[in-house]
C-alpha cells in the first residue's frame, strides 16, 4: 500500500498532552507519549475531529497558501458548495464569487456543478452497478477511509462515482485543454475547501486516473476568508458567474445527495460518531433494507468542517435559505442527456475500487500473531477497563496492544502503577518492622566474634 500524505499533523510546541484529542479520535489513532500527541498515520483518516477539539489549537492541517497560483499560467478556482454558507445573505453568490475571481484567479467553476451531475447520476449506477445494500456514497473522503480502516468488509459498498470535486475538476481541465489549447501543466486548478478530509484527498490523486483530474491544490475556507471579504465589499459584480443549481449546492449539507433518490430508501446521517453507529448496524446486517447510505463526517454536513468560519448551524441555514430563492428565480439544471453521457463514457467513475486499509497485522507470523492476540487479551482482563486516556491509549485495549507490541509499558496505567507502588510500599514497610536478614547476620556475626 502506497504511503498516504495526510493533511492533519502536530504542532509538538503548542501540544500540552492534554488527552482531548485522544478521546475524539473515531479510529484510535493518537497516543500521548512523554507529554506529547503523536498521531499513527496508518490509522488516521483526516477527519479533522481532532483539529476541532483540541483546546491549544495543536492540531492543524496542511493546505496551500493563495500565492500558490502565481505558479500557473492560467488558474481556476472550484469552491466547495460550503463556501456559500459562510457569508450573510445581504452578500449574493455572484457577489461572492465574483470577489473569489478577483483574487487573482482566470475563472470560477463551482464544484456545485459537478455535485449536480453525480446526484443526477446515482440512479444510473443503480441500474448498471452491482453493490451491496445499501450502497453507500463516495462523497466524504473522511467516511471512505473510515470504512477502509474500521469497516473494511463495507469498502464494496462504496460506489465507484468521483467525488464533486473531482469530476468537476476533470471537466475543467479537459475542456480548457482542447478549447484554449493549454498544457495540462499550465492549469492550476485549486479546490476551495471546507475540510482536512478533503485537502488529504487532492494531495492523494489514484494512481490510475488520468490527467483531467489532476487537482493543484487546496486553500482552506479560513485562510481566503479575510480577503474575501474585503474584496465583495469592492468588487465589480460579474453577472451569471454563479451557473450551479440550488441542488447542487445543497450538497453542503447532510441530505442533499440523498435528495435526488424520490424513489428509494435513503438514511443519510452526519457527525463521525453516529456515522460509526450507523456502520456497525450495517456491517452487522441490520440495514439491508436501506438502499442508500449518505455519512458525512461532519457535524451538518460539509457546512460543518474543520477549516470553515461560521458557525455550522448558521451556514446550514444560510445554504438552505439561498437554495429556496434559486429554486423561485431560476432552474439551472444540466440536460438529462448531457449527464448520462458522460457516465456512459466512465468520466465520473473512479478507475480503482477502494481497498480495505487496516492496521498493521500484529506479526508477520501467524503463528507468532495468535500468541500475541491472546497476550492482548490476557493483559486486557488485567487493566481497570474504565478506558480513562491516563494512559496516554484511547482505551485499555488499545494500551494492551500497545504494551504487547513493545510501545508502553504495564505501568503507564496509573492504576496498575498505584497497584505497584502500594505493593512496594507494604513490603518496604515490612522489611522495616523486621529489620535487614544481612544486617541482623552480620550484627550476629560480630557478637560471636567478640564472645571468642
Amino acid at each position: 500500500m502506497d504511503k498516504l500524505m495526510h493533511s492533519v499533523y502536530l504542532d509538538k510546541d503548542k501540544c500540552l498532552g492534554c488527552t482531548t484529542c485522544l478521546r475524539s479520535c473515531p479510529t484510535g489513532a493518537i497516543r500521548v507519549r512523554e507529554g506529547k500527541a503523536k498521531i499513527i498515520e496508518s490509522k488516521c483518516i483526516d477527519c479533522g475531529e481532532c483539529i476541532r477539539v483540541c483546546p491549544h489549537h495543536a492540531k492543524m492541517a496542511k493546505t496551500d497558501p493563495l500565492s500558490k497560483i502565481k505558479d500557473y499560467k492560467y488558474t481556476v478556482a472550484i469552491p466547495a458548495p460550503t463556501l456559500l454558507g459562510q457569508f450573510k445573505m445581504k452578500y449574493s453568490i455572484d457577489r461572492i464569487l465574483s470577489a473569489l475571481k478577483s483574487l487573482g484567479f482566470d475563472e470560477i467553476v463551482e464544484v456545485a456543478f459537478g455535485a449536480e451531475i453525480i446526484g443526477r447520476a446515482i440512479k444510473y449506477e443503480f441500474t448498471a452497478k452491482h453493490y451491496p445494500k445499501p450502497m453507500i456514497s463516495s462523497a466524504c473522503p473522511a467516511v471512505a477511509k473510515l470504512i477502509q480502516v474500521r469497516f473494511p468488509e463495507l469498502t464494496g459498498n462504496i460506489n465507484r462515482l468521483k467525488a464533486p470535486m473531482g469530476l468537476t475538476a476533470r471537466i475543467t481541465r479537459k475542456r480548457l485543454i482542447e478549447s484554449k489549447n493549454l498544457k495540462s501543466e499550465d492549469i492550476g486548478i485549486f479546490f476551495i475547501t471546507p475540510c482536512a478530509a478533503k485537502a488529504t484527498e487532492v494531495s492523494n490523486p489514484l494512481p490510475s486516473d488520468d490527467l483531467f483530474s489532476t487537482i493543484d491544490g487546496a486553500i482552506a475556507i479560513k485562510d481566503i476568508y479575510a480577503p474575501l471579504m474585503g474584496a465583495m465589499k469592492t468588487v465589480e459584480v460579474e453577472d451569471g458567474i454563479h451557473n450551479s443549481s440550488a441542488e447542487g449546492f445543497s450538497w453542503a449539507v447532510s441530505g442533499g445527495e440523498s435528495s435526488y433518490l424520490k424513489n428509494k430508501k435513503v438514511l443519510h446521517v452526519d457527525g463521525i460518531s453516529n456515522v460509526i453507529k450507523v456502520l456497525e448496524e450495517i456491517e452487522n446486517g441490520k440495514l439491508d433494507n436501506i438502499d442508500f447510505f449518505e455519512g458525512l463526517a461532519c457535524i451538518g454536513g460539509c457546512v460543518g468542517g474543520c477549516l470553515t468560519v461560521e458557525n455550522n448551524f448558521v451556514a446550514k441555514m444560510y445554504i438552505e435559505e439561498r437554495a429556496k430563492l434559486e429554486r423561485m428565480d431560476s432552474h439551472k439544471h444540466l440536460e438529462e442527456a448531457y449527464i448520462k453521457n458522460l457516465y456512459n463514457t466512465g468520466m465520473m467513475h473512479q478507475k480503482e475500487k477502494l481497498v480495505p486499509r487496516g492496521p498493521k497485522p500484529l506479526d508477520e507470523d501467524m503463528g507468532e500473531a495468535i500468541k500475541k492476540m491472546h497476550a492482548i487479551e490476557e493483559l486486557e482482563a488485567k487493566l481497570p477497563g474504565l478506558d480513562c486516556g491516563s494512559c496516554g491509549a484511547p482505551g485499555c485495549r488499545a494500551l494492551a496492544e500497545d504494551i504487547v507490541m513493545g510501545n508502553a509499558r504495564e505501568i503507564d496505567c496509573v492504576f496498575v502503577l498505584k497497584d505497584r507502588v502500594l505493593e512496594l510500599s507494604k513490603l518496604t514497610s515490612e522489611l522495616l518492622q523486621v529489620g535487614h536478614p544481612m544486617k541482623n547476620k552480620n550484627e550476629n556475626n560480630e557478637e560471636t566474634e567478640e564472645e571468642k
